[in-house]
């Protein structure tokens, strides 16, 4: 009996797919997998790593990514999160039990820290920040119940540089694990598991992605041992990736070499052309040969991407707030590495344990998006002549 249109509507019917080859691949959206009969859905189990169940544990889509993302990070496995934090918290928990101790970067990304300080700590996970220009420092506070030694290289900014290599022998040494957030470079200009690390989070919503539409984090794990926690507890925790979401990052790295190449170009001319203008105290660009740990920066990176900072003067701090609002094709905002540039000023000096910012708490990161690099130059530096003129009239009333 051929059904009614009621049942129509809900039954989809298939249509061959054999010779259609885009380049992109399709947005499979699922919860609920269909399977051939009931012995089939009783042995789902079996199906293996590549095999589909159910929704939330990988669809087509968010596995091309996944898959995508364990090549260019050299890794043995991926996992996506719902944003490049959630990377991070989630792949410090998965490795962490009560008791256990984590040793941080001073410079780690600020909601990592908060993370640490808040949640870890709550867990009953004690912990300590490292100077990351101190491998030192990093050996004299490890510890037995060490477990995790998490770093970002360059550091979030003020971009210290960490050696990682280094770093990767004192902490197996020590029968620990090393994570580094990768953000910055992307696995196109720095592969920490290479180097020795166990552990590489990126925050997927920045470069990666690249149109600052969307918000995703992954986890990279070198040794198929360290997968299976990571792949336990998203299951329990019930963490996905929307598949629409991970098709948007997919287009994205399409064209992130590209961007990545004009935007690391056009930061490295800019920072040069910074270095030592009257109202800036420090240009903080890992490109440059000034900057300290520039030999680690040629030795282990295959470029640089297009954020870097500002410090300013003591006389010229306390006006970079309204010098700003002259800038027009700079945005003002937060993240980074999408199309459009953007300036956000930034304190970090609350955000140190182990080391002390001498400097004056504001820092302007830039971020170098794809607009016309004359036209963003001329913008930048009709914010300076503002900023010194600002500078001058404060003096002028003191």
């Amino acid at each position: 009996m051929a059904p009614t249109d009621l049942t129509r509507c809900v039954l989809t019917p298939r249509v061959a797919t054999e010779g259609f080859e885009p380049i992109g691949i399709g947005v499979h959206r699922a919860s609920t997998i269909l399977f051939e009969d009931a012995a089939a859905y009783a042995e789902r189990g079996e199906r293996g790593e590549k095999g589909y169940s159910y929704g939330l544990y990988g669809t087509p889509t968010t596995r091309t990514l996944e898959e995508k993302l364990t090549q260019l990070e050299q890794a043995a496995g991926t996992f996506l999160a719902p944003s490049g934090q959630a990377a991070n918290a989630l792949a410090a928990v998965a490795f962490l039990n009560k008791g256990d101790h984590i040793l941080l970067a001073d410079t780690v990304y600020p909601p990592m820290r908060d993370f640490a300080l808040s949640d870890l700590a709550r867990m009953g996970i004690t912990l300590d920040f490292f100077d990351p220009t101190d491998l030192g420092d990093l050996e004299a506070r490890i510890r037995s119940e060490t477990r995790l030694v998490w770093c970002e290289s360059p550091g979030s900014t003020t971009m210290e540089l960490m050696d990682i290599p280094a770093a990767a022998a004192l902490t197996h040494e020590a029968r620990a694990l090393l994570a580094v957030d990768n953000t910055w470079a992307t696995p196109l200009n720095l592969k920490p598991l290479a180097l020795g690390a166990d552990i590489v989070t990126e925050a997927l919503t920045k470069y990666v992605s690249g149109h600052s539409d969307v918000l995703m984090g992954s986890i990279s794990v070198r040794d198929p041992d360290l997968a299976q926690p990571l792949k336990k507890m998203f299951g329990r925790f019930g963490i996905g990736a929307s598949p629409d979401d991970a098709s948007l990052v997919l287009r994205g790295f399409e064209t992130l070499g590209m961007r990545l190449r004009h935007c690391g170009a056009v930061a490295q001319r800019f920072a040069e052309r910074l270095s030592g203008h009257r109202a800036i105290g420090r240009v903080l660009f890992p490109g440059l040969p000034t900057m300290a740990g520039h030999e680690i920066f040629k030795r282990d990176f295959l470029g640089s991407s297009g954020v870097f900072s500002l410090t300013f003067p003591e006389c010229v701090a306390p006006h970079v707030w309204r010098a700003l609002d002259h800038l027009s094709l700079f945005a003002i905002g937060a993240s980074w590495g999408g199309t459009r540039s953007l300036a956000a000023p930034m304190s970090i000096g609350a955000s140190r344990s182990a080391t002390r910012w001498q400097e004056p708490d504001v820092i302007l990161r830039i971020s170098i998006g794809l607009e016309d690099e004359g036209e963003l130059w001329a913008d930048l530096e009709r914010m300076l002549t503002a900023l010194r003129r600002l500078s001058a009239a404060g003096d002028a009333a003191e």
